[in-house]
């Protein structure tokens, strides 16, 4: 939050409900604008996603998916970004670049959602239908919440801005507490159904709408332990009939067919251009395997292997689950070592479709109803009503191929059976690390995973893998410290 500017360099997206995501020309939209257009605000509205886009790809993966006992580096000298290493390895400094990046986003989305709802209401605005106006609303309040939801899992407690500022003000405003972190989110969530339910007659794909935004509160309530809330918020989504589950796994992450129908929120990508594209799979493709992962042999990717599928992960699937082949893949060549081995890597996210380069276009999932249905038996499970909790568990299993009925199982078997779902399923979609935290298993997981860890490989820096109680916030990045006297977490 070091310059919260309003300088909105905004890709242009496409208001139109066929494609959403597409590039136009940049333009900018400051401080001193007065938009009177709904195309003005459309674009403003646009303009909320395009900070989550980008530190989807580049950072959210390494803070909640990487760190967790998911998703390790393939073993390697010490190159590449040192970032992200550390953070698997659980050193975690305040001058990591990835902390930096990520809060500098996220507080730049924050500042466009901010700047949108300050102007939507003012005198002289002119909308052709007053429903642009309401969903522009609700993706502005839809988006803070998701900012400010993901910034309170990493940090804790962090500054609450909710109106536009100017850099001089932003240096005088200390963090918030969680509790007031939490009951913001909860207004912006909440809100935002309110404005999204009057706005059905503009809805488009690609954009947040008013499931996504149920379904974003309960799984706030789930996290704060709200349970009857959350299950009112979940019941919601699914008595929607708006969404099921796909029939087939593997088609969630087709990206020639990208989905409606089971993904209740994503991050849009595009190979249109390097802008709106992703490189997942550069990244995530064995790093010795050339282009024979991400057939772009003409792309370099030494510094890859990052997220590679670990032990821990590959051993909790069931024999006979049909995820395991879709979310995990495997070239078999020369490792880091020089011995020829399968190789495992995340194969949810493919190679071009079309792009000559290193542009993907894969969407990546930030809310599906898979795990609706897990939260909303999780939810029904705390509160005593396993019995009831347990064909939600049963949907998302039969889909996967375990057929076999679940039956007898207590309170205490549920939770373990739908931590492990959950892990299954959602694996290499950023859920891992808040599941862990939320459920009070880090310390204990993690620390099991770093001593295996540690047994495997011989590429750790000093340290590694010391999981202690403080670990389980992120450090304030130090600019924050520095320019904005924010006070740091504990141990850091």
């Amino acid at each position: 939050m070091k310059k919260i500017v309003y300088i909105l360099l905004i890709g242009f997206l496409s208001s139109c409900s066929n494609s959403f995501l597409e590039l136009y020309p940049k333009d900018s939209l400051n401080e001193g604008n007065f938009y009177k257009s709904e195309v003005e605000f459309i674009l403003l509205a646009n303009g909320c996603y395009l900070p989550m886009r980008d530190y989807e790809k580049n950072q959210h993966w390494v803070l909640a998916e990487l760190i967790s006992d998911n998703g390790s580096k393939q073993n390697n000298i010490r190159t590449g970004e040192a970032s992200r290493g550390v953070i698997d390895q659980f050193i975690l400094g305040s001058d990591n670049a990835a902390y930096r990046d990520f809060w500098n986003l996220s507080y730049n989305g924050i500042t466009r959602c901010n700047k949108l709802l300050s102007e939507l209401n003012r005198e002289g605005v002119v909308f052709s239908k007053e429903s642009l106006r309401d969903r522009s609303a609700g993706e502005a309040l839809f988006l803070r919440g998701l900012y400010y939801f993901n910034l309170v899992r990493q940090f804790g407690g962090v500054p609450l801005v909710t109106s536009p500022i100017t850099s001089q003000e932003a240096v005088g405003i200390k963090r918030a507490t969680e509790e007031q972190v939490y009951e913001q989110i909860v207004k912006d969530l909440t809100e935002a159904i309110g404005h999204f339910a009057k706005a059905t007659d503009v809805e488009e794909t690609g954009r947040a709408n008013q499931w996504a935004a149920q379904g974003m509160l309960g799984k706030v309530y789930l996290t704060l332990k709200r349970y009857p809330e959350a299950q009112q918020a979940l019941s919601a989504v699914m008595s929607s009939g708006k969404y099921r589950l796909l029939a087939n796994y593997a088609d969630l992450f087709d990206p020639s067919k990208k989905d409606y129908t089971e993904t209740i929120f994503a991050i849009q990508y595009s190979e249109a251009s390097a802008e709106v594209a992703n490189q997942f799979i550069f990244q995530f493709a064995p790093h010795t395997s050339g282009g024979a992962v991400t057939k772009r042999p003409n792309i370099n990717i030494v510094n890859a292997g990052w997220n590679q599928p670990t032990d821990d992960l590959l051993n909790a699937f069931e024999p006979g689950d049909k995820r395991k082949d879709v979310a995990i893949g495997y070239w078999t060549g020369l490792d880091w070592d020089n011995i020829v081995r399968p190789i495992p890597y995340p194969a949810k996210y493919k190679a071009p479709l079309t792009a000559p380069d290193n542009r993907a276009g894969d969407n990546f999932p930030v809310l599906r109803y898979a795990d609706v249905l897990l939260m909303y038996a999780e939810v029904l499970n705390e509160q005593g009503k396993a019995a009831e909790a347990i064909p939600f568990v049963q949907q998302v299993r039969t889909r996967a191929g375990l057929t076999a009925p679940l039956s007898g199982l207590d309170k205490t078997a549920l939770q373990n059976l739908i931590a492990k779902e959950r892990q299954v399923e959602l694996c290499f979609e950023n859920q891992r690390w808040y599941d862990l935290k939320r459920t009070g298993k880090a310390i204990e997981v993690m620390t099991a995973h770093g001593k295996r860890e540690i047994a495997q490989k011989s590429f750790l820096f000093d340290g590694a893998y010391n999981i202690t109680p403080n670990k389980l916030l992120a450090p304030i990045p130090t600019n924050e410290i520095l320019v904005n006297k924010l006070t740091q977490n504990p141990g850091y």
